[in-house]
């Protein structure tokens, strides 16, 4: 891990992504410059931490899909592909709330409401459009922030069970 990423299991206060902090096994906070080249070395990065703190059991394919979708949409569409723009990624890893994955980017944002279905009409033959609608079918949770650069994921895994409000 750089100077610009930690993994901190158990640690107290609150992360660049301002989550809270009691009884952690996981949190890590990293940031990337706002190029596709950015995602893949990244994504990598935290799925092995992941998998290997049985944060992600059965649900690791996933997990990977949607953090590199939502991802992907930071850096094009928040960082317009600038690598002097920044993407925040914070995941954090409960054994009772299970598991939350933060993406924030720098951009405008946008309204969630307006995307238009790719499943749906001539949506069908578009040739993208498709992260949010994947990111959603993926994810036990999604939400965003108001303005929309902000995108919060909470997977299908074994914490589930307790239910607990991130």
């Amino acid at each position: 891990m750089d100077d610009q990423e930690r993994a901190d299991p158990g640690r107290g206060g609150r992360s660049a992504c301002e989550f809270d902090a009691d009884a952690l096994r996981l949190r890590l906070d990293t940031t990337i410059p706002g190029t596709p080249s950015a995602i893949p070395p990244v994504v990598e990065r935290i799925m092995k931490v992941v998998e290997e703190l049985g944060c992600a059991r059965d649900q690791e394919y996933e997990i990977r899909l949607a953090l590199s979708e939502a991802l992907a949409n930071a850096v094009l569409h928040g960082c317009h592909g600038d690598p002097n723009q920044c993407v925040q990624i914070g995941v954090e890893c409960d054994p009772e709330r299970g598991m939350l994955i933060v993406v924030r980017d720098p951009g405008a944002g946008f309204d969630p409401s307006q995307i238009p279905s790719p499943v749906v009409g001539e949506q069908l033959f578009r040739d993208r459009g498709r992260g949010i609608f994947l990111i959603n079918q993926l994810m036990r949770e999604v939400s965003f922030n108001r303005r929309g650069t902000e995108i919060r994921m909470r997977p299908r895994t074994g914490g589930d069970a307790g239910g607990g409000e991130w």
